[in-house]
């Protein structure tokens, strides 16, 4: 029941990674619009989605979330599944217990089939490199996530947008665009200048997740509103309140579990109000500028084939129009 249930929710997200991966496998093959896509594209593309399922189970758990893209979580589901007679703690925890071992399965799931992958022993080394490497910055980006929530290492904002790179951007950006060119035969260079420029497209990305989590509207959004200010989320909003006079008033509220929609709607307004908001939406658009930078410049060496161009300055475009 536990893998009925976790196939169900995996469903219904953009599928962001497995496409750009596709995606960028189509742009760098020879003839690859005209030819079936190769089956082990297709597993592989697959299994990243897979990856990033795992580490959203995970991510539920740490931050409490039962919501996710607008319906009940893995957790939620199974805590309403559980015989009425249970107390909500017990379920809560069974739940999220069960999220916790079902996101083990999946990551060891994954490996493991990019391990038997029917491909040249160079190339599934250079994709379980890539994967490995992967796995370990994610998590040290979580890691350094919860040590900032929970006052552990200090909010300075360098540290925030290095966490927010780490956990974002190097599994949702960088993984499927090297995944993608590997397979596809492409250049050392060719991979290096792609996790170039999806290093600030993943960073822009994540931030622009964070300005939605609170001020975004939750029927588009799909998560709680108010999880990231009742957790006490630090992100680079957080970081930029924090160095100005509004600070003192945002304070009692933010990290309080027992937040009241009323509540939640005094900070987002005293966040706006600080600058916050459009302190954020900069970065997020300086992120861009430099990823079309770096675009640019691989393009004008050669470095990126046109087709390639085409599909990431799309790619750009479609992250920089985000409002979901």
């Amino acid at each position: 029941r536990l893998w009925e249930l976790a196939a169900e929710k995996a469903v219904g997200g953009k599928l962001l990674r497995p496409r750009l991966l596709v995606e960028i496998h189509h742009a760098l093959s020879d003839d690859a619009e005209s030819d079936p896509l190769p089956p082990t594209v297709l597993e592989i593309a697959a299994l990243v989605e897979q990856i990033h399922f795992a580490f959203l189970l995970h991510d539920d758990i740490i931050d409490g979330d039962v919501l996710r893209r607008g319906t009940t979580n893995l957790i939620g589901a199974l805590s309403t599944e559980a015989h009425p007679r249970i107390d909500e703690e017990a379920r809560l925890h069974w739940a999220r217990s069960s999220a916790l071992l079902m996101g083990d399965l999946l990551l060891a799931s994954a490996l493991l089939g990019a391990a038997r992958a029917d491909l040249a022993s160079r190339v599934r080394d250079r994709l379980l490199d890539v994967i490995d490497r992967t796995v370990t910055e994610t998590v040290a980006g979580e890691h350094r996530d919860v040590g900032l929530a929970d006052g552990i290492i200090p909010p300075d904002l360098e540290t925030i947008l290095a966490m927010t790179a780490d956990k974002t951007a190097a599994y949702s950006f960088e993984l499927p665009l090297r995944c993608g060119a590997i397979l596809a035969g492409a250049s050392e260079d060719a991979e290096a200048a792609l996790v170039d420029i999806g290093r600030p497209l993943g960073l822009a990305y994540q931030l622009q997740d964070d300005l939605l989590s609170v001020f975004g509207e939750e029927t588009e959004h799909g998560k709680d509103p108010r999880s990231d200010l009742r957790e006490g989320k630090v992100t680079a909003i957080i970081a930029f309140a924090r160095t100005t006079s509004t600070w003192p008033r945002i304070a009692p509220l933010f990290g309080s579990p027992d937040l009241q929609p009323g509540e939640e709607a005094d900070v987002r307004d005293l966040l706006r109000a600080c600058g916050a908001e459009a302190f954020v939406q900069q970065l997020v658009d300086e992120e861009i500028a430099t990823a079309r930078a770096l675009l640019s410049t691989a393009e004008r060496s050669g470095t990126l084939p046109p087709t390639a161009v085409d599909r990431v300055a799309r790619l750009v475009d479609r992250v920089q129009g985000r409002r979901s």
